[in-house]
């Protein structure tokens, strides 16, 4: 079933539970019982009849936005009908349509005049009604910021390292989720703004046992809308991890940005350490830096906070000798940066750390060796290759049809079963997809080659593996918000200091470019509208009332 039959389906039963719950209800308000079961139109007489703006009715039924809406109509109901106690509500929010219903089929349920005793009200039935004022606006806030954070951009925050120093850990970004065509939400009921966990409330760092902040029962399928660009080489882009194994809603997977490398149809390979695309060195653009790790060796102990003010935050692991001297290990070195460490008083030898080529990086959970840790491990695991030395491989691209084998399934295993959703098995040395023998497939969707600029301290494509099309949220737009030291490198003997970085805030992150376009004005604009946006409609309500 596709997205949009699903999401009629889903729409039609909530509109028959509301039927069901409210008929009496609105045949009360003057009405034809049969308008309780008309989607929106409902909705849209309880906001006429509750003299509150009839468009909301709009935003009834839409995927995140529309439980909140719908909890606020049904509240503007049962209030209706006088059911305005604590009680009242909680019960009209938990369950909403058995209460409704309760009112619904009770004898003596008898509609209000909310206006009619409004001059015998007591100072503390008028501070109540402030209150409900005050909570509408608060929720009309939320519901305004949740629909731009669900349909148009979303804030992103850069807790690692492993694209310095494009993206700086601290970094907040806004992700604009229309740059590769909107990816249609597929868990409609959800908490606003949570990603996948509402917190970690079982054993800390163990997300599976952590409660989750959607529905997972009500499910939508992937549905990408108006999409008239797809991910180029050296894009930024934002996508959900593909192998997190505590989602099985793809838009609810960790987000990781990483930097497009190689596209479907072409050849990615690590040579040393270097990054080659279809056999040719990478275009390193204007905000790039090339970076390394290095390994130092000192007679005695550097001044790393000295360093830190020359040259930022490195993070760094600092190990003394039995001979009194030192042995760092150094992430993200630019070139210039190496030349001029190397020529510090105190240091003795420094070199590139590469891993040996044909030295399989597999790493596992157990002393036994027995259980791998695909996580650390370097995709697929069945290839001798490293983070320095890799491939080549070839991106899969939609309609390839490649060979299925016992040396070929580590590479496409999750494609077949995870990515596109066909059953897998292996039965006496064959293959078997959706019950019947394979030794070929043809790849459904296009995939990617996700790196990090960092390139010895990202965990990236290398580690999981290609990125499917349907796991793209979009490309960074902007940094709002730049605080070094806010996210602690636990890799680091040393932690960056604390403070904002001004010079980052409001400039765009996915040009390219070394000096980038400023965006303070937009940003300035959406704090007008957010902010201001009461004070100019009460403005325009006086002046409206004044001329009449």
């Amino acid at each position: 079933m596709n997205y949009f039959l699903t999401y009629t389906v889903y729409v039609l039963i909530l509109s028959v539970l509301m039927g069901i719950s409210s008929w009496k209800l609105f045949k009360k308000m003057g009405y034809s019982p049969l308008f309780a079961f008309i989607p929106f139109y409902n909705y849209f007489i309880i906001l006429k009849e509750t003299k509150h703006p009839k468009w909301w009715a709009i935003m009834s039924y839409l995927p995140i936005v529309g439980p909140i809406m719908m909890s606020v109509f049904h509240l503007y109901l049962v209030k209706k009908f006088g059911k305005t106690l604590f009680k009242d509500q909680i019960l009209t929010v938990i369950l909403p349509f058995i209460y409704m219903a309760v009112i619904n089929y009770s004898k003596d349920v008898e509609l209000e005049d909310e206006n009619a005793n409004d001059l015998f009200l007591t100072e503390e039935e008028k501070n109540d009604k402030k209150k409900d004022t005050f909570i509408g606006s608060i929720t009309f806030a939320v519901v305004f910021a949740t629909i731009i954070h669900v349909f148009v951009t979303q804030p992103f925050g850069i807790p690692t390292g492993s694209m310095e120093r494009t993206l700086l850990v601290g970094d907040f970004l806004f992700v604009n989720k229309w740059s590769y065509g909107y990816r249609m939400p597929m868990r409609p009921v959800a908490i606003p703004f949570l990603q996948g966990t509402i917190m970690d409330t079982g054993q800390k760092g163990n997300p599976k046992d952590d409660p989750k902040s959607y529905v997972d029962a009500v499910k939508l399928p992937y549905t990408r809308i108006l999409q008239f660009n797809k991910p180029q080489k050296n894009d930024v882009v934002v996508f959900n991890y593909p192998q997190d194994s505590v989602h099985t809603a793809i838009d609810r997977k960790d987000p990781y940005v990483k930097r497009c490398v190689a596209t479907a149809g072409d050849t990615f390979e690590m040579r040393a350490g270097r990054l080659f695309v279809n056999g040719k060195p990478e275009t390193v653009l204007g905000d790039q830096e090339v970076q390394h790790r290095y390994i130092v060796t000192t007679d005695a102990q550097l001044d790393i906070p000295t360093l830190y003010k020359a040259y930022g935050f490195l993070p760094v692991q600092e190990v003394q000798q039995d001979n009194g001297g030192f042995l760092y290990g150094f992430q993200g070195l630019t070139d210039k940066t190496a030349k001029e460490i190397k020529e510090l008083p105190h240091v003795i030898d420094m070199k590139e750390e590469i891993s040996p080529k044909g030295e399989a990086a597999v790493y596992y959970r157990d002393e036994a060796k027995t259980k791998i840790d695909t996580t650390q491990s370097i995709f697929p695991i069945n290839k001798p290759w490293n983070q320095d030395w890799y491939g080549p491989v070839r991106i899969p691209k939609k309609g390839d049809v490649v060979a299925i084998n016992q040396e070929t399934l580590p590479m496409y295993q999750w494609i077949i079963s995870e990515y596109e959703h066909n059953s897998l098995e292996k039965k006496n040395g064959k293959i078997f997809i959706n019950g019947k023998e394979a030794n070929q497939y043809t790849i459904q969707q296009d995939y990617y080659m996700m790196i990090g600029d960092n390139r010895d301290a990202s965990l990236d494509a290398r580690f999981f593996g290609f990125v499917p099309e349907e796991n793209i949220v979009g490309k960074p737009m902007f940094t709002w918000m730049s605080v070094q030291g806010v996210f602690p490198d636990a890799s680091s003997t040393y932690q960056a200091p604390k403070k904002i970085r001004w010079e980052r805030m409001f400039k765009a992150t996915n040009t390219g470019e070394a000096n980038k376009t400023s965006y303070w004005w937009i940003a300035a604009m959406i704090l007008i509208l957010f902010f201001g946006w009461e004070y100019f409609m009460k403005l325009f309500r006086k002046k409206k009332t004044e001329d009449n």
